[in-house]
């Protein structure tokens, strides 16, 4: 069987209830995944406006999800509380996110069908000015990311409420990642944030910052491959979107190449 990830060693940095998926498919491709979430995900200290939300749910036109973890930290909510409105029109940046909101049986997903991001969603016929100006639009996120997303919706008329439903932190403790890198022991690793990369940096002493450095990082977004480059990643690999073009380009990755280069 061709396992060309065998003898390696990915570093696989998606919040824990997101990193199973990419981690079995490096076991499938002979690699050995290693766990190590960038961001630590826990529900919102003050759940009262997600509460009020809800109360007024049938008046939104739309809700869009963020992520997998807003899903997870608002729709069993929502759910509990009242059934979901035929009228409501729910929206997902990525396909992950599509997915956990048909695990709670909402089907009828608006969402891109090629990049995964913000702009991608923006550039969709349902996001258009004609379409949202002066419909009441609701975002389910994290705390902390970036307003383009809903002040592009303001600007194109939409009365936008964002509602904060879980909580993102960094990782208290960078000992198990920094013994690896210290010990070369880490051969690549997966950055699926620009927040997580900043977080993983911030945990490293001197040497494990040099020993990263050099490594190949692989990267599903343009914005991250920039912010790896400007903090000093020597060998950033764009890759496509989702877990499946992580994928792909780690088994595509000429690693003797890079080793007789490093």
């Amino acid at each position: 069987m061709n396992q060309p990830l065998r003898g390696k060693r990915i570093l696989v940095t998606r919040p824990e209830a997101q990193a199973g998926n990419l981690a079995d498919m490096i076991t499938a491709q002979g690699g050995q995944p290693e766990r190590f979430p960038l961001l630590k995900i826990a529900p919102a200290n003050d759940l009262s406006p997600l509460r009020q939300a809800v109360a007024r749910f049938d008046e939104y036109s739309l809700v869009i999800f963020i992520s997998p973890n807003a899903v997870n930290f608002s729709v069993p909510y929502i759910l509990s509380r009242r059934p979901w409105p035929e009228t409501v029109q729910a929206a997902a940046i990525g396909p992950g996110t599509v997915a956990e909101l048909a695990s709670h049986g909402l089907k009828k997903i608006i969402a891109p069908s090629e990049r995964f991001d913000s702009e991608a969603l923006l550039e969709l016929p349902a996001f258009q000015a004609h379409r949202v100006a002066g419909k009441r639009v609701l975002i389910l996120r994290g705390s902390g990311g970036r307003e383009l997303l809903a002040d592009t919706l303001l600007e194109r008329g939409a009365r936008v409420e964002a509602v904060t439903c879980y909580h993102r932190s960094a990782p208290d403790d960078g000992t198990p990642i920094m013994s690896l890198l210290h010990n070369r022991a880490i051969d690549a690793l997966t950055i699926s944030s620009s927040e997580g990369l900043r977080n993983l940096l911030s945990l490293l002493d001197t040497e494990g910052c040099e020993r990263l450095r050099v490594l190949p990082v692989f990267v599903p977004h343009r914005r991250i491959a920039d912010m790896a480059i400007a903090l000093g990643m020597q060998c950033v690999v764009l890759t496509g979107p989702a877990d499946a073009g992580i994928i792909k380009s780690l088994y595509e990755f000429d690693w003797l190449h890079h080793e007789r280069n490093c």
